[in-house]
């Protein structure tokens, strides 16, 4: 090979050596970018995950067994659904479907309340309003406050695909009373849909919902069982009650909701809690 092709020879193959160099170089930035990314995404998926766990855990407390107190029975106390401390920490707010019958002395509905951990006892509530054709309730305790309540969101200030958690007492206390939590979505807000009313079905509620048009609702992407009821659905960016945990869809009785549940579970949408409150 003559000198000349020698020298651009030599030259070509440092052109390529450049070329591999600066691809390799090229990589591993991308490949140092991509992991920081990663990194980056990874911890803030850890933040958001501390950021719930510290909601759940400042708002436990506020969450409570709502049943009839009887202290000649065995169990004194008969578990009815959740309910969770609002305002002063002395008002309860539940769904009015969890309440006893009327039937029942209402001087006997009671809380069960954390007094420490693991420590609970029971208090006795009267009840202050019920709003039967949206399901919510509000009753007031006997005594102190409880050592702490939710705060209300502001009506309509969560939307569709909002991230939430609910709380309460899905299996009552079957293995004793500890609060749990069940995490989703908002996978919709539209109305509930009730079958028209007939001759046999014509009560006061059928007809307040004929007049006022059916109730808006949430609907969750979140697992809830029948002991979830009345308890609270909050959002998690704000630690604010957005919804009374209500109903769950099953799939084909009411015992399928515990062994097969569908994910699908309907709340109250705070507002109807909050135009009960107004009346007080």
């Amino acid at each position: 090979m003559n000198p000349a092709r020698r020298r651009w020879a030599g030259a070509g193959l440092a052109m390529l050596g450049a070329q591999a160099l600066g691809h390799a170089t090229t990589a591993r930035a991308a490949t140092t970018a991509t992991t920081a990314t990663s990194a980056v995404a990874v911890d803030d998926r850890a933040t958001a995950s501390d950021r719930q766990a510290e909601l759940v855990a400042r708002s436990r407390a506020a969450v409570v067994p709502l049943g009839v107190w009887n202290p000649t029975e065995s169990p004194r106390f008969a578990f009815l659904g959740s309910a969770f401390a609002i305002g002063d920490g002395r008002r309860i707010a539940t769904c009015a479907h969890v309440l006893p019958p009327s039937t029942q002395v209402e001087s006997r509905i009671a809380v069960f309340a954390e007094t420490s951990p693991g420590q609970r006892e029971a208090r006795l509530a009267r009840v202050l309003s019920v709003e039967r054709s949206h399901d919510v309730a509000v009753l007031e305790l006997e005594g102190p406050p409880l050592a702490r309540a939710l705060p209300l969101a502001e009506p309509d200030s969560i939307r569709e695909g909002h991230a939430i958690v609910l709380m309460g007492y899905p299996i009552g206390g079957a293995f004793g009373f500890a609060t749990v939590t069940h995490s989703g979505i908002v996978a919709a807000i539209t109305t509930l849909a009730v079958p028209a009313a007939n001759a046999q079905t014509l009560d006061p509620r059928a007809v307040s919902r004929m007049r006022d048009g059916n109730p808006e609702v949430l609907q969750l992407d979140a697992v809830a069982y029948p002991g979830n009821s009345g308890g609270p659905v909050i959002d998690v960016r704000n630690g604010r009650v957005v919804g009374l945990l209500s109903m769950a869809a099953v799939k084909n009785s009411r015992e399928s909701a515990l062994t097969s549940p569908t994910g699908i579970s309907y709340a109250i949408p705070v507002r109807y809690l909050h135009d009960l409150l107004r009346t007080l």
